[in-house]
């Protein structure tokens, strides 16, 4: 019986050992190379991809991309036999919009918009508005444009009486609220913006959560953006009001036929995650999650938003260091543990696709040691004014959920690669509210333990088309991939799961 159980042992032991030296990692982390990232960006943020917008045609495009590499490596499906998880997303659509003054019909984006996250259905007529100035209130001053006015049920107008247009800052948006508050019917806010440069959206936001039953939401509260022109119609002049003369004009009501109409939909659209495995060997029941999200931005007409740092440098980190774990593999140097690289979408919506995986998990939240996430590698931060500035990664989480995670990855990255690894987005005070805003964030609040890999690139090309390709700095997208890399080695493979026993200091999202 002893014979016959070492005789069973022994195979399993043989693959533990091959899978542990510390030359098997040095050797597969050559796999990672800043070439072989280059090849793979230039076609993830490529213009044939659109820039990558969840649930459109380019994140499709992407996604059969990873998944065909996925499938070249010899990674299994992550998802029974697919190597996707889909998922419902649903977005807000302005399907309807029209605006009347005095029998007039004007245009959208030349005379008005509705921002989305401001409008509803709507079917209003209105026979005045109310005039209430540049609607300030402010008690240091003893300030209050709406003294004496009676604006319950009614069309609220506010002057852009600087001539420098209303955006939808955080001062408009605290007279929106004010406003609303008091039981208008909508607001009305002049804008020099117009005609507009920049199409206006007719999409909101997304959400993973199916939308409430229909009801009649007809005369739902609106704000609208309006040039001057339309502002000038509705208190009763046929020439358009300059900035001074919006300045003398008294406040209080003003007879004008209104017709304002909106009709918002939300459509039911599909995303996926796309999901390969490595099956480990002698704890293959354990997991190992390494994530990067694959959607961006889109395009609005000819303009892409190509995120080449944003997140297609995460994507294919994710994909090369498949690459390596999967060759190691290939000669039995594989991992002890399952690990799990995952392509995520719907990140710039609001972490969509990372929710529903930790809502709907495929392998247990409480077997998955840790989540490795990699959210813009590529880049330099234009903030940072340090002699480093070449041989740095912003580390987030180090001190939260696990007292190990900081000994594993500081280990590997003084014995390997010698980066400045900086702490300084963990900081609870954070304005940037780093911890928060991409998918680790959904691991984390399952209680895994993770470490996410981040540039802090905040400004120069975030979130604008000039993300390309050609800014990013391989060489050194090469060095923070290997020491994500090494520490997912040893992560793999090691005898126990990462401890879960640090509390989250950050407070909530």
């Amino acid at each position: 019986m002893k014979k016959q159980l070492l005789s069973l042992l022994l195979p399993l032991l043989s693959l533990t050992a091959l899978a542990q030296k510390p030359e098997d990692a040095v050797k597969y982390a050559s796999f990672i190379t800043a070439d072989g990232l280059k090849e793979k960006l230039t076609i993830l943020a490529g213009p044939e991809m659109e820039g990558r917008e969840t649930a459109a045609a380019g994140e499709r495009k992407a996604a059969a991309f990873i998944e065909e590499h996925f499938k070249k490596i010899g990674l299994k499906p992550g998802n029974g036999d697919s190597y996707r998880q889909p998922f419902n997303v649903y977005q807000d659509m302005l399907t309807e919009k029209k605006l009347m003054v005095n029998g007039k019909t004007y245009q959208w984006d030349q005379d008005y918009y509705f921002p989305m996250s401001m409008v509803s259905s709507t079917n209003w007529n209105q026979g005045s508005v109310v005039f209430v100035g540049n609607g300030t209130v402010d008690s240091a001053t003893k300030t209050n444009d709406f003294k004496g006015l009676d604006v319950k049920g009614k069309l609220v107008l506010i002057a852009d009486v600087a001539g420098n247009g209303t955006a939808m800052n955080t001062p408009a948006m605290n007279k929106i609220s004010y406003v609303r508050n008091l039981g208008a019917a909508g607001i009305l806010m002049v804008s020099s913006d117009f005609p507009r440069k920049t199409p206006s959206q007719l999409k909101g936001r997304m959400s993973i959560k199916a939308p409430a039953a229909a009801t009649n939401s007809d005369n739902g509260f609106i704000a609208a953006m309006i040039s001057s022109e339309v502002a000038s119609a509705l208190v009763g002049r046929t020439f358009t009001l300059t900035p001074a003369q919006w300045k003398e004009l008294p406040k209080g009501t003003y007879i004008a036929e209104t017709k304002i109409a909106a009709k918002k939909t939300s459509e039911a659209l599909e995303s996926s995650n796309v999901i390969g495995i490595l099956p480990g060997t002698d704890k293959k029941d354990e997991y190992l999650f390494i994530t990067g999200h694959y959607d961006h931005l889109g395009k609005i007409g000819d303009v892409i938003w190509y995120g080449a740092d944003d997140d297609g440098s995460g994507t294919v980190s994710v994909m090369q260091m498949a690459e390596a774990f999967a060759a190691a593999a290939g000669k039995r140097k594989g991992p002890r543990r399952t690990i799990a690289f995952m392509a995520v979408s719907g990140e710039e919506k609001g972490l969509l696709g990372s929710e529903f995986y930790s809502d709907h998990p495929i392998y247990p939240m409480e077997k998955t040691t840790a989540n490795l996430n990699i959210d813009m590698v590529g880049r330099v931060d234009t903030e940072r004014k340090t002699a480093d500035t070449l041989n740095y990664v912003y580390v987030i989480g180090h001190d939260k959920l696990s007292s190990e995670l900081p000994i594993i990855n500081e280990g590997v990255n003084n014995k390997y690669t010698g980066l400045t690894l900086d702490y300084k987005f963990d900081d609870p005070k954070d304005r940037n509210r780093i911890y928060f805003r991409s998918d680790h964030y959904n691991f984390a609040r399952k209680g895994v333990p993770i470490l996410f890999f981040y540039d802090g690139m905040l400004l120069s090309d975030y979130h604008k088309p000039t993300d390309t390709v050609d800014k990013i700095n391989f060489p050194l997208m090469e060095k923070r991939v290997k020491m994500i890399f090494h520490t997912s080695w040893e992560m793999a493979n090691r005898d126990n799961m990462l401890k879960r026993d640090t509390p989250l200091n950050m407070g909530s999202r």
